[in-house]
């Protein structure tokens, strides 16, 4: 997610899981990459769409060269796994 975050940077997060959660366009999470399970990352939320019942979700990191929707395509809700609330950025 550069330059948003950095490495070293310290990320409050809410973990997702044991109830309904809303997700907030333009909110950073912590999610399961589609393509390689087990490994996490950080995306932002930016848009979503209801297509047969169910809703799907478009991320994209903050850097144009991340690997995000626009290669993966739409994302299901189980991947999100926790909304990042705020970071204590590393001293220089």
């Amino acid at each position: 997610m550069a330059p948003t975050y950095s490495a070293g940077d310290w990320l409050v997060i809410r973990y997702l899981s044991g109830r309904e959660h809303t997700l907030a366009i333009g909110g950073v999470y912590l999610i399961e990459d589609p393509i390689r399970p087990g490994i996490k990352l950080l995306k932002r939320l930016k848009e979503t769409r209801m297509e047969h019942g169910n809703i799907s979700y478009w991320v994209e990191g903050d850097n144009l060269q991340s690997a995000d929707s626009r290669q993966w395509g739409w994302v299901e809700k189980d991947r999100f796994i926790a909304k990042v609330l705020f970071r204590y950025r590393r001293a220089n």
